[in-house]
């Protein structure tokens, strides 16, 4: 007996994991045992690439949400609602769930997991994070021997495109954004993606799945990429950095007593040309995990598209079908579940130990650059080097890196040096990897 998809949306991605359920040849023999039973679109009119027959196509969401005949319910909508009500509507009638929206994810998980423990389903998210890269059952399975430290991710094509442009031509942020929006690679509110807060929603899963516990979203500190400019991606390049919408989650038990206390973040960074991520550009993802005993490794692929996320949507869709079809009563799979009921403890960000970047207009006078020197030193900031690079009018420029300070400290001798005499203003201050 064939197993039923109730599809929820027909976009970009339902359209591209329906064409692949529809032409299993060359791949899995189990893809000939699915069948898309009812999909939900908003308009049955439209005209569409893929035919279904006249029954398959509905615009009531919640039929397929309760449709005793469904087995599992695949949410590509987008958004938070109604996707978040269908999802749990569907959990509440023993529907197994394959998603691919982190926004739901991030900010109702709990809700959703909880639902799902208690009915006895999966909730199956590998296309919510970095489109087809395979790293969510990565993180439940094939790591689960290891002990996570880091994961560390370029995890928005759109930013990663914006810097990368920026790079090689030199150019503000404005202007890429512009022609981002132009190409289809931002949103026309782009806000999501420029602000961090998509990677935020990433990295809150990531970071759940890596260190075993809920994340709460409104704990991560996230700063986007509107106030890098050209010239610290021209500075950057002459230090020997390139710079990075990085997303961070780190447990450091070197550092601290507490064995639970997470970092987790997302900010610009600048990135050591010889690091694994330096060379990921265009709108491209990629994910590094350090775990002991394993060590490092990167995932990388397009984290967005059809094509991509559909792949991983399907993947989902087979995980949980080979359970249906092997199990008479399948009973929630430890390695393909996610069970964890308590929260992490995340560290807040005064407390971060990084090394900074920093650059500083100032009036060009004698004595300048010692004051920084000394406010730096008096709140126990350490420069790895002091730079002047030029002359702008009357303002001269100054660009300090610094060691590994912790960021309370830091934080606190920019706001005193902002209010020296012969500081005009201080432009840009990134952390450093």
């Amino acid at each position: 007996m064939a197993i039923r998809i109730g599809l929820l949306g027909l976009g970009t991605v339902g359209a591209g994991t329906a064409e692949i359920l529809l032409s299993p040849e060359g791949r899995h023999p189990l893809l000939q045992e699915l069948e898309i039973y009812r999909v939900g679109v908003r308009d049955r009119t439209k005209t569409r690439s893929l035919q279904f027959p006249e029954n398959v196509l509905t615009t009531d969401l919640e039929a397929i949400a309760t449709d005793p005949d469904v087995n599992i319910v695949v949410e590509v909508m987008g958004g938070l609602e109604p996707a978040r009500s269908l999802i749990l509507k569907a959990i509440a009638n023993g529907k197994h769930i394959v998603t691919a929206n982190k926004a739901v994810i991030a900010r109702y998980g709990d809700e959703i997991f909880a639902a799902a423990q208690e009915k006895g389903v999966y909730v199956m998210l590998e296309a919510a994070v970095a489109g087809g890269i395979p790293v969510i059952q990565t993180l439940k399975q094939s790591l689960g021997a290891n002990r996570i430290q880091t994961v560390t991710g370029i995890v928005n094509g759109t930013t990663n495109y914006i810097l990368t442009r920026m790079q090689t031509e030199g150019a503000d942020f404005s202007q890429v954004l512009a022609d981002a929006q132009q190409l289809g690679y931002a949103e026309a509110d782009p806000s999501a993606d420029v602000d961090g807060l998509d990677a935020a929603d990433k990295i809150a899963i990531l970071a759940s799945l890596a260190f075993g516990g809920r994340i709460k979203l409104e704990d991560i500190y996230c700063e986007g990429i509107g106030q890098v400019s050209a010239a610290d991606i021209a500075y950057a390049e002459k230090l020997g950095f390139v710079i990075k919408l990085l997303a961070i989650a780190h447990q450091d038990t070197q550092t601290t007593r507490d064995r639970e206390l997470l970092s987790i973040r997302v900010h610009p960074t600048l990135v050591s040309k010889t690091h694994p991520l330096a060379s990921i550009n265009g709108v491209y993802n990629a994910i590094l995990i350090e775990a002991e005993p394993i060590g490092q490794v990167m995932f990388y692929g397009r984290g967005a598209g059809a094509g991509p996320t559909a792949s991983a949507v399907v993947s989902d869709i087979m995980n949980i079908a080979a359970i249906l079809k092997t199990e008479t009563v399948p009973i929630p799979h430890p390695l393909l579940s996610c069970s964890h009921q308590h929260y992490c403890k995340i560290a807040p960000i005064q407390e971060l130990v990084t090394r900074f970047y920093a650059r500083f207009l100032t009036k060009d006078n004698p004595g300048v650059i010692g004051k920084l020197g000394t406010c730096f030193g008096q709140h126990n900031v350490s420069l790895e080097s002091v730079v002047q690079t030029g002359i702008h009018g009357e303002l001269a420029e100054i660009v300090v890196v610094t060691h590994d300070v912790k960021e309370g400290n830091f934080q606190q001798a920019i706001d005193e040096i902002s209010q020296m005499e012969g500081i005009h203003s201080i432009p840009s201050k990134l952390r450093v990897l």
